[in-house]
């Protein structure tokens, strides 16, 4: 990340002796639903990094089909490049776009950052069901 910074994000240690959990603050893109909005996550790394992808989780406040707003999961981004490598089993994503151990955190932060510019986000699997149901209502095809 400091050899090839990200616009839109900082990013840094939530504790000097974490190195598995980053805090990281997303400056929402301008001409978005989130223009001007600073949003607070946290990327946690699992031991088996970078074999597994590390979580993203929302701090802030986030009404997005793509993020959980409830439960165990309540924040967690449900983006493809975050998801174990491998088939999905239920037919949504290609192998192509899960997680791979070559992906960088600044491929990561980039999709992120894509998932926030979009006019309409994916709508195939919300997890955020009546985020998916206004969007739907709001932006028909």
């Amino acid at each position: 990340m400091q050899k090839h910074p990200v616009d839109g994000f900082s990013a840094g240690l939530v504790d000097d002796d974490n190195i598995l959990e980053w805090g990281i603050v997303i400056m929402a893109p301008a001409d978005t639903l989130w223009e001007g909005a600073t949003l607070k996550t946290r990327l946690i790394f699992p031991p088996e990094y970078p074999l597994l992808p590390p979580k993203m989780i929302f701090d802030s406040e986030m009404w997005h089909p793509n993020v959980y707003d409830s439960g165990e999961k309540k924040g967690e981004e449900f983006v493809s490049i975050l998801h174990a490598s491998g088939e999905d089993e239920w037919g949504y994503e290609h192998a192509s776009e899960r997680w791979l151990a070559v992906h960088t955190m600044e491929s990561v932060l980039i999709s992120v950052i894509s998932l926030l510019s979009v006019d309409v986000p994916d709508l195939n699997s919300p997890t955020n069901v009546d985020a998916a149901k206004e969007v739907r209502e709001d932006y028909p095809a």
